[in-house]
């Protein structure tokens, strides 16, 4: 039992540590993060639905999936293919096209989720 919690605790450690890389290592992670903050403010500041935080919640959590992912994947591709072929160019743009798809996402929750009630905020 001990042996299968300690290897559990190391199992976070790893992510704990791919999560880091990823903040440190890639601008576009930090800006997400920073736009995360600003949003997650917004909602506290809002009072937002528990239901709206459920959806906020999976937003965020899908564009740094896509980031994590897309960093993964130029990673392993740079690793296969150090030189410039047609397929690693493939998959590099293929993973950052999902990420933007995720941004563009988290773009339109946003929109659905605060601009109702910072209209009725600003309205008379």
């Amino acid at each position: 039992m001990k042996h299968t919690a300690r290897r559990l605790i190391e199992a976070f450690g790893y992510a704990g540590a791919g999560i880091g890389h990823l903040i440190r290592s890639q601008r576009n992670a930090r800006i997400h993060l920073a736009l995360t903050i600003l949003a997650i403010l917004l909602a506290l500041w809002l009072k937002i639905s528990a239901v709206a935080w459920a959806v906020l919640s999976l937003t965020i959590g899908l564009v740094f999936l896509a980031e994590a992912l897309n960093t993964a994947i130029e990673a392993v591709v740079d690793l296969a293919s150090p030189e410039n072929h047609p397929l690693a160019k493939i998959a590099k743009d293929t993973a950052a096209g999902g990420v933007l798809i995720a941004a563009i996402t988290a773009i339109v929750v946003a929109l659905f989720l605060f601009l109702p009630p910072l209209l009725t905020l600003t309205s008379p």
